[in-house]
């Protein structure tokens, strides 16, 4: 078959072939001498095939042929002799339609003289040519680089998906707070943590989520933990942030198959694959009363009143939602707080808090988030956030950045 017949299915995707070279071949009866003139002919010459009847029986590499011959009277012994004898008599041969990762696997198990003498290819188990051992590095080098291109092309459009699930969110918060802030920064290109925000005529709902893990896997989550949130609320009230936790935890556990066998009714203990869930805060803020009314799994909130000189924390129940350790039928507080005019409200994920940073690399933490906060309570919201973030990646530092940062903040006028 000649070698412009390949299926184009085969020619359309990496292999052996695309590696294929032609040069020069000598048949075993040539001499030395010979195999000399061919690489003296051409310095960039790196080895010669030895075919016999269209079937390759070795490879002459030119160092250690040159190296070889250069020895006092070598080239008087054995220029005469057949050229066999520097020969590799063992080369890794391959076919034609082998793929590049399977290639890559063939030469690793051969003779270590893969990288420097090349392969054999062949086609019809007839000799075609052969390839180098540096042609082969740069293929595998050039199909990681594209695999690694297609992967960062999806997750850009992962990001551009996970992004528009926030798009509701943003406007309402837009048209309902007149000074505010929300920061979202995926440690990588998506992250894990989520939030979602939503007006009504008596007041507003905000929720700040952080999901397992971050990247990817934490993208995923973000997405069945909006699917979740987004079900639950068809069916449950907005004012009552306790209820959306338990709703949420118990449609997440079943949804996952994170239940202890009491839970699944089994006598015997599944395996369970998965313990993943979110830590989050809800709130429901009454614009009537100026009440906050939040529920809270291990995600803090604080409160600077007007003429404050300390930012309070609120309390949290200290079960994330989902994870195999939560209960199914727990149950959140509600708790109810009312902020007179001028009050500020801040809700954080640990991707703040827990991060890495200053001389002694310990943790941000809350006293230093709070003390930030405090220091700069007369300016706009706005202009708080660029101070609060700029302290941040001061404390941050040369550290890599430990996890996603989500923090938002409201001057409730």
């Amino acid at each position: 078959m000649p070698l412009d017949s390949t299926p184009h299915a085969a020619r359309s995707q990496s292999m052996a072939g695309h590696l294929l070279q032609t040069p020069p071949t000598v048949s075993p009866n040539d001499n030395n001498y010979h195999v000399l003139e061919l690489f003296t002919q051409d310095e960039g010459l790196s080895n010669i095939p030895v075919v016999e009847q269209q079937r390759a029986i070795g490879i002459i590499n030119r160092n250690t042929f040159m190296s070889t011959l250069a020895r006092p009277f070598h080239r008087e012994i054995f220029g005469r002799k057949p050229c066999t004898a520097f020969m590799n008599a063992s080369p890794l041969i391959v076919d034609y339609l082998t793929p590049i990762t399977e290639l890559s696997f063939m030469a690793l198990e051969a003779d270590k003289k893969v990288l420097s003498d090349g392969f054999i290819i062949n086609l019809d188990n007839a000799y075609a040519g052969m390839g180098l051992g540096v042609s082969l590095m740069q293929a595998l080098a050039d199909q990681q680089a594209e695999k690694h291109r297609q992967m960062m092309e999806s997750i850009n459009y992962a990001s551009v998906i996970q992004q528009s699930f926030l798009q509701s969110s943003r406007r309402d918060m837009a048209s309902a707070l007149d000074d505010y802030f929300m920061v979202w920064a995926p440690r990588d290109i998506v992250g894990g943590d989520y939030y979602y925000f939503v007006k009504r005529p008596d007041g507003f709902f905000v929720a700040v989520i952080d999901c397992t893990g971050h990247g990817v896997p934490g993208a995923f989550m973000t997405l069945i933990m909006a699917s979740t949130l987004k079900q639950v609320l068809t069916s449950h009230d907005l004012h009552n942030p306790a209820a959306l936790l338990r709703a949420i935890n118990q449609q997440v556990k079943q949804s996952l198959g994170q239940l202890t066998p009491e839970e699944a009714g089994l006598a015997d203990h599944p395996e369970l694959n998965s313990d993943d869930g979110m830590d989050g805060a809800f709130c429901w803020f009454d614009y009537a009363s100026r009440t906050l009314t939040y529920a809270s799994a291990k995600t803090p909130l604080f409160v600077l009143e007007p003429g404050a000189d300390e930012v309070h924390t609120l309390d949290a129940n200290k079960k994330g939602v989902g994870y195999v350790g939560t209960p199914l039928d727990y149950q959140w507080d509600n708790h109810a707080v009312q902020l007179p005019p001028g009050s500020r409200l801040y809700i954080s994920t640990d991707g703040i808090i827990d991060q890495i940073g200053g001389p002694k690399r310990i943790c941000f933490g809350k006293k230093r988030l709070k003390e930030n906060i405090l220091k700069h309570t007369d300016k706009p919201m706005q202009q708080q956030q660029k101070q609060l973030i700029d302290a941040f990646l001061k404390w941050q530092g040369d550290n890599s950045r430990r996890d996603d940062v989500s923090l938002f903040g409201v001057h409730l006028l």
